[in-house]
C-alpha cells in the first residue's frame, strides 16, 4: 500500500492546515496510518522554508501551508518549484479574494484567529459565570469574581452583570435584604472590585409597582411600599459602608451608562 507524507507549514500553530489535511486524507484512507503528517509551526523566516523544502524533497512529501505573509507564501512556492515539490496554499487565495472584495490590505499578522477564538471563549466563560453566580446563589462566586455588584432588589444587578460579562468580566451579584445577613465573603474581598448600586426610593417604588403589576399582583404589596424601600436602603448603606466600596446611583441611568462608569473605574485602577 502506497504511503504519503504531508508537511504542514504554518507561521502560527498550524491547526487549520492540519485539520484540512486530515479531512482531505480521510476521503482516501479511513485509518490514516499510511498518511503521515509532520507539522512545522511558527515558521517565521525564509531560511526555515528552505530547510523544510529540502526535507520534503528527501521524503517526497506534499507541502500544505497556511502563511499569512505574502512574501513567505511567495518564497515557499519558489522553493517548491526549485525542488520539484507539490504544494497547496490554503490561505493565500482566500485572503486575496477577501482583500479584493473589501478593497483592503490584510494585516499579515500570524495568530490573529487564535486571538479571536480566545477572546470569544473568555466572553462565554464570563457569561456562564454571571449566570451561575447571579442573585447571590453561591457566595463562593464573590471570591472568584472580577467585579461584585451589591444592591437591593430591582437595581438592575442581573442585566448589568450580563452586560459586563459580554466585556469579558466575571461578575457576581448579591441582593441585600434586611432580614438576611450578607455573605461573609463580601467583607473578605478587595473593596475596589465591589460596587454598590443605590437608587432613589421614589424611582424604586415606581419600578417595583410596575413589576408587581406585570406579575399579575396588586401594586400595594409591602415589597413596593416606600417605608419598606427606605428600610432596605438603610440596610444597604450599612453594608456598603462596612465593605468600603464605591456606590453608584442608578436612579436615572441606563444599564450601559452604569456599566461604563464601572469599566472606567476598573480600567483606571489598572493603569
Amino acid at each position: 500500500m502506497r504511503k504519503l507524507t504531508l508537511f504542514i507549514v504554518s507561521d502560527s500553530v498550524g491547526e487549520t492546515a492540519d485539520l484540512v489535511a486530515k479531512a482531505a486524507a480521510s476521503q482516501f484512507r479511513q485509518d490514516l496510518e499510511t498518511v503521515s503528517m509532520k507539522r512545522f509551526s511558527h515558521v517565521e523566516d525564509e531560511s526555515q522554508l528552505r530547510e523544510i523544502a529540502y526535507l520534503a524533497k528527501q521524503q517526497q512529501a506534499i507541502i500544505i501551508y497556511t502563511l499569512v505573509k505574502s512574501c513567505m507564501r511567495k518564497k515557499i512556492k519558489e522553493e517548491c518549484q526549485l525542488n520539484g515539490l507539490k504544494c497547496v496554499d490554503l490561505l493565500g487565495p482566500i485572503v486575496n479574494e477577501i482583500g479584493n472584495a473589501l478593497e483592503e490590505k490584510p494585516f499579515e499578522e500570524p495568530g490573529l484567529v487564535r486571538q479571536l477564538d480566545e477572546d470569544y471563549f473568555k466572553k462565554i466563560e464570563a457569561i456562564e459565570f454571571a449566570v451561575k453566580y447571579d442573585d447571590g446563589r453561591d457566595p463562593r462566586g464573590v471570591l472568584k469574581a472580577d467585579i461584585v455588584l451589591v444592591g437591593v432588589s430591582r437595581t438592575s444587578k442581573t442585566p448589568l452583570s450580563q452586560y459586563l460579562a459580554h466585556r469579558r468580566f466575571k461578575v457576581a451579584n448579591v441582593p441585600l435584604v434586611p432580614e438576611v445577613d450578607p455573605p461573609e465573603e463580601l467583607y473578605e474581598i478587595d473593596p475596589q472590585k465591589c460596587f454598590g448600586l443605590v437608587i432613589s426610593p421614589n424611582v424604586l417604588n415606581s419600578i417595583r409597582k410596575e413589576r408587581l403589576i406585570a406579575l399579575g399582583l396588586k401594586d400595594d404589596a409591602n415589597y413596593a411600599q416606600i417605608e419598606r424601600i427606605k428600610q432596605e436602603l438603610d440596610h444597604f448603606q450599612k453594608v456598603v459602608s462596612k465593605i468600603g466600596c464605591k456606590v453608584i446611583d442608578v436612579s436615572n441611568r441606563a444599564v450601559e451608562e452604569t456599566a461604563n462608569l464601572i469599566l472606567a473605574e476598573v480600567t483606571n485602577r489598572h493603569l
